[in-house]
């Protein structure tokens, strides 16, 4: 097929295409629109970089443009579901793209990492094109934020990968509130014959297509392996990026904290890097990842969580820090170069140790790929390239962004006192011992009132002057039964306190009065009150 008009598409989209400068389909968007457009489900499977995106597009919007007819409201006429956030965005993107001659075409693009409030109210009013993950779709099911009973068609991109890594509980979940009579489109670059077998159950009689063989490579990537110690691929990676010949670099690690060591350490000879990985917010991926497509960063390395998201030209290199443990993620890694019939270099780097199981992860890789991966050689200057690289002058430390200001109520920046602090307790000594001076000095009791201060030594006694201890509730009681009067001096006397005599009804001694007395508030029997 030579041209998109013989597809026979929209009169929008034909333009949309024109203005893009896509003339001629490629070989899975030929043979997969002509049946999408008839209503069928299509099985596609076809290599990284060959225009998958629009194969269900095109024909998507084709049946949105002729069917003009309102969105269900909290709903969509077409559910596009990908694995990664960044993918999702880049579908989003194309089909905005496509359909930029639509003038009420409606898209809408949720995932995690935003907020959901917002996300539920772009989705009140309804939408021809929901992109959404799997899991902040179920979110959505979840609080009744959505409806799928009026879906038309359903996409599956990266099929493979949804099915295989986890995704399949949430599809399942997702496909018992779709109605039946839908179109369904699966697309992917590869497709195990176990996922195969499973996809059968959300495809009804569908049209298989398959451009490439699974598994198959880029044809114009040239691929080679390095073997060395573990501890050498960092040097080495550096030298590799320093070459003249390297542009656009896509650098790939297994692990998350492997990739932020991986761009610290090319800072430290002076080569700017990015990572992402599912560690990092959506703000941050999306800012590294605007930072590579716009040329500002020349590096980026990722997990594979961005080996299917990153739909970028001119990436010249992608090195494979690590291998894959499994062995699908490498054709889609290198597939992020030599796309759109450009050229590319995969460079892969396999540690030599006994204890590393990299060596495994290449016979797997080599048995999918039915071929053999051609090790390069050695320049003979890697040593001098080394020593060049060390001298490099290590980056600045980029400047961390400043605090908002507070707003509204909100946590005090105030530092509190510490309760028991060590200033405390020496203000607290320090305060104790002022105090204990002017006691000495006036002799004062009773918070600071003069009245109530006692006399000095050789004074003679005040009559009624009370004292902490004159105010004890235990007064002794003298020899005739009746307590001594209150005094100004340091005695135990009560002050108007009737005594008990000799012979109550309590316990005896100095507490007797103090037993009757509560005893008479209780109106206990035999306490000595008499009764009312």
């Amino acid at each position: 097929m030579k041209n998109f008009d013989a597809l026979d598409l929209a009169e929008p989209l034909a333009r949309a295409l024109a203005d893009l400068g896509h003339t001629t389909p490629t070989p899975i968007q030929a043979q997969a629109i002509p049946p999408a457009l008839e209503g069928r489900d299509v099985m596609g499977i076809a290599q990284t970089g060959t225009g998958k995106t629009a194969g269900f597009t095109l024909p998507t919007l084709t049946h949105i443009f002729r069917d003009n007819i309102e969105p269900p409201k909290r709903g969509a006429r077409v559910l596009a579901l990908a694995p990664t956030r960044e993918l999702a965005s880049q579908i989003a993107e194309s089909v905005r793209d496509y359909g930029r001659h639509m003038p009420h075409l409606s898209v809408a693009c949720v995932f995690g990492g935003k907020p959901i409030a917002r996300q539920i109210q772009r989705l009140s009013g309804g939408n021809d094109v929901l992109v959404a993950t799997p899991g902040r779709l179920i979110d959505l099911l979840d609080r009744k934020a959505i409806r799928l009973d009026e879906v038309e068609v359903l996409i599956l991109d990266e099929a493979d990968q949804m099915l295989d890594m986890g995704f399949i509980h949430a599809l399942k979940r997702i496909v018992k509130v779709l109605p039946k009579d839908r179109q369904t489109l699966f697309f992917s670059a590869t497709l195990a014959p176990k996922i195969k077998t499973l996809s059968k159950q959300f495809l009804n009689d569908p049209v298989h297509v398959s451009v490439t063989p699974a598994g198959r490579t880029a044809d114009k990537v040239v691929q080679k392996i390095y073997k060395m110690k573990r501890g050498d691929k960092q040097d080495r990676l550096a030298v590799e990026l320093l070459r003249d010949e390297v542009g656009r670099s896509l650098v790939f690690s297994r692990t998350k904290h492997g990739a932020d060591r991986i761009v610290k350490r090319l800072a430290k000879v002076g080569i700017r890097a990015v990572a992402i990985h599912g560690n990092k917010n959506q703000n941050q991926r999306t800012r590294a990842l605007d930072a590579f497509k716009s040329g500002e960063v020349q590096t980026l390395v990722a997990t594979d969580v961005a080996a299917r998201g990153i739909d970028i030209p001119d990436i010249t290199h992608v090195f494979n820090f690590d291998l894959p443990n499994v062995s699908e993620q490498y054709v889609h890694r290198i597939g992020r170069t030599a796309r759109a019939e450009a050229e590319g270099i995969a460079i892969s780097f396999v540690a030599t140790e006994k204890d590393s199981d990299e060596a495994k992860y290449l016979r797997d890789i080599e048995k999918l790929l039915k071929a053999k991966i051609p090790e390069g050689e050695t320049p003979k200057d890697l040593a001098e390239r080394l020593t060049a690289m060390r001298k490099g002058t290590a980056l600045p430390r980029p400047d961390k962004p400043a605090q908002d200001t507070r707003k509204g109520r909100g946590k005090s920046r105030k530092k509190k006192k510490a309760r028991f602090s060590k200033d405390r307790a020496k203000n607290l000594d320090t305060k104790t011992e002022s105090s204990s001076a002017k006691k000495g000095a006036s002799q004062t009791r009773g918070r600071g009132n003069p009245s109530r201060a006692l006399p000095s030594e050789g004074a003679a006694p005040t009559r009624n002057t009370p004292t902490r201890e004159g105010r004890s509730r235990k007064a002794p009681v003298k020899d005739g039964g009746k307590p001594a009067k209150m005094s100004g001096s340091a005695s135990s006397e009560t002050r108007g306190r009737k005594a008990a005599p000799s012979g109550n009804r309590g316990s005896g001694g100095d507490t007797a009065p103090k037993r009757r007395r509560n005893s008479r508030r209780r109106g206990k029997p035999g306490s000595g009150s008499k009764p009312s």
